[in-house]
C-alpha cells in the first residue's frame, strides 16, 4: 500500500491476510472502462468459522480495553486515512465511478467520523439511581454486546463502512465486516489502516464472498450479537427476519425515495440548482439523495426550466479526468434499471424534459434526466431511482405536498424549502421521515442522528444514539448491609 496500484483483494482473519484464487473468486470492474481492475476471494465455511473465533477471542480483551487506548487507535487511524486520502480516493474512483473531487471528500468525511467516534466512545457512562433504601446502591452501567456483523454498501463503501467500524470498536465490540463486491478496496483499506493504527488482532475481520451466504451463516452464530447493514429494502427485511429469530438487535438503514417539497415563497432558480448539485452527486447513487420533486403550481415552470439548465450543465465523464461533475453509474445492472424507468415514464404519458438515455458505448454512463409528470402513477414515483433521474411534479397546498410526500412506505430523508418558518415548521412535523432538512443539506454529519422510519429502517448510524445498537444495559443492585 505504499503507491497507487490498485490493491490485491484480501481476507484479513485475525492476523493472516489471504486471496484464495479459484474459481469461484469475482471480478472487479471499473464501471467508466468496463475493465477488469482485480478479483474478489470467495469466503468459504472455514474462513467464515476462523472469522468468528478471532473476533470472539478479541471481544475477551478489547471490552475491557481502556476507552482511552481505544479512541488513541481510532484517532491514529483516521491520520492515517487522511495521509493516505489520494491513494484511497483513486482506488474508490477506480472502483464506482464517482469524480475524484467526491472521492477525497469521502475520505476526509470518513476520517472526521472516526475522529468524532474515538472522542465520544470516552463518554459512554453509566448512571447511579438513587435507591429508596440507604444501605442500597443501584447502578446502570452500559456494557459492549459482543461480535458484530457489518454489511456494507458499494456507493460510499468508505464512509458507510467507517461509520459502522468505528462506532463498534470505539464500544469495545469487535466486528466482521463484509464489504461490497463492487467497490470493495475501500473496506481494504479500513482493515489495513486499523492494523497499522495498532488495532489487536481479531478486533475487525474482513471477509468477502457471497452475501446471503455470509449473513446467512454469520447470523446464526450464537457468538455474533449485532448485525448492522445498509442496502435495500427487501435485502434489510430479510435480514431483519433472520435477526429476528435468533434474538439478535439490528441496525437498519435502507433505501428510501426522498421527496422535496419547494413552496411558492422560495427562491425557485435557486432551489433548483441548489437540489441539481445534490442530487447528482455520486450520479443519484445516494439513499437520501432528493428524488421526489414536488414543485407548488405556483413556481412549478420556472423551477423545471432551472432544473432542466442545470442538469444540462453538467459534465459527465471517467471520475479520474479533470472537469468532469459526475461519473458513472456503479455497474451495467443500475444503467438498465434507468432505463426501464424512464421508458415507464414516457409509455405513462410523462414528459423527459432532458437525458432519457445511456451515454457512450463504454461504461456505464446515463445522461442527467428530468422527468415531469402530473401525478404519481409512474414508476419513476414509486421506485427509487437511485441514478441520475429527477422526477418533478406540481402539488396544491400543505395538505397536498404532505399527503404525496408520506404516500410511499419509505421515510428516510426529505426535503423542504420555504421561507415561511411557521410553514417550515409544520411541514417538518408532518413529515414521516427519520430526517428533515430544510432551506440546504444539513444531514449525514458525524454528530447527528441518522436514520430512517416505516420501510427505510431503524436504529441510528450518527450521533450519540449511533452507540445505542452496539452497548447493552445492566442493573446492578448492591446491598452494602449484612443479611439477617
Amino acid at each position: 500500500m505504499n503507491d497507487m496500484t490498485y490493491p490485491v483483494i484480501r481476507h484479513l482473519i485475525g492476523p493472516e491476510w489471504s486471496a484464495p484464487e479459484g474459481e469461484a473468486d469475482r471480478a472487479v470492474t471499473n464501471p467508466a472502462t468496463g475493465l477488469q481492475i482485480g478479483r474478489i476471494p470467495q469466503a468459504t465455511a472455514q474462513d467464515l468459522d476462523l472469522a468468528v473465533r478471532s473476533a470472539e477471542s478479541a471481544f475477551t480483551l478489547w471490552r475491557y480495553r481502556s476507552p482511552m487506548d481505544r479512541s488513541a487507535i481510532l484517532r491514529r487511524f483516521a491520520n492515517l486515512l487522511r495521509e493516505n486520502d489520494d491513494r484511497i480516493a483513486r482506488w474508490i474512483t477506480l472502483d464506482e465511478g464517482k469524480p475524484l473531487g467526491e472521492a477525497l471528500s469521502e475520505v476526509h468525511a470518513s476520517a472526521d467520523h472516526v475522529d468524532w467516534h474515538a472522542e465520544e466512545g470516552r463518554r459512554i457512562y453509566g448512571r447511579i439511581v438513587p435507591a429508596r433504601n440507604p444501605s442500597v446502591q443501584q447502578l446502570v452501567v452500559r456494557e459492549p454486546v459482543g461480535v458484530c456483523l457489518a454489511i456494507t454498501p458499494w456507493n460510499f463503501p468508505l464512509s458507510q463502512a467507517v461509520r459502522k467500524v468505528a462506532a463498534a470498536l470505539a464500544s469495545g465490540c469487535t466486528m466482521i465486516l463484509k464489504g461490497p463486491a463492487e467497490a470493495p478496496s475501500a473496506c481494504l483499506a479500513i482493515a489495513r489502516f486499523l492494523q497499522e493504527a495498532g488495532l489487536p488482532e481479531g478486533c475487525l475481520n474482513l471477509v468477502w464472498g457471497n452475501s446471503a451466504f455470509i449473513s446467512e451463516t454469520l447470523i446464526a452464530r450464537p457468538e455474533v450479537r449485532k448485525i448492522t447493514f445498509t442496502g435495500s429494502v427487501e435485502v434489510g427485511k430479510h435480514l431483519g427476519a433472520l435477526a429476528g429469530r435468533h434474538m439478535k438487535r439490528a441496525t437498519m438503514e435502507l433505501g428510501g425515495h426522498a421527496p422535496v417539497l419547494v413552496f411558492d415563497d422560495t427562491d425557485a432558480e435557486a432551489a433548483a440548482r441548489a437540489l441539481a448539485i445534490n442530487k447528482l452527486r455520486n450520479a443519484g447513487q445516494v439513499c437520501i439523495a432528493p428524488t421526489r420533486f414536488f414543485v407548488q403550481s405556483g413556481v412549478h415552470d420556472r423551477f423545471l426550466d432551472a432544473l432542466v439548465s442545470a442538469f444540462e450543465a453538467i459534465k459527465v465523464g471517467d471520475g479520474l479526468e479533470n472537469g468532469t461533475q459526475m461519473g458513472p453509474l456503479c455497474h451495467p445492472g443500475r444503467v438498465m434499471a434507468m432505463e426501464k424507468l424512464v421508458a415507464d415514464a414516457r409509455e405513462s404519458g410523462a414528459q423527459v424534459l432532458t437525458g432519457g438515455h445511456r451515454i457512450g458505448n463504454a461504461g456505464s454512463f446515463y445522461a442527467p434526466t428530468v422527468v415531469d409528470t402530473p401525478d404519481d402513477k409512474i414508476a419513476l414515483m414509486r421506485e427509487e431511482p437511485f441514478g441520475p433521474v429527477a422526477v418533478v411534479s406540481p402539488f396544491r397546498d400543505v395538505e397536498d405536498g404532505l399527503a404525496r410526500a408520506n404516500g410511499l412506505p419509505f421515510g428516510l430523508a426529505s426535503y423542504v424549502f420555504t421561507n415561511s418558518l411557521e410553514r417550515a415548521d409544520r411541514v417538518a412535523a408532518g413529515l414521516q421521515a427519520g430526517m428533515v432538512s430544510i432551506n440546504h443539506f444539513g444531514l449525514a454529519l458525524p454528530e447527528t442522528p441518522f436514520g430512517g422510519q416505516r420501510d427505510s429502517g431503524y436504529g441510528s448510524e450518527g450521533g450519540t444514539e449511533t452507540f445505542d445498537g452496539y452497548l447493552s444495559t445492566k442493573f446492578i443492585s448492591r446491598n452494602s448491609a449484612p443479611v439477617k
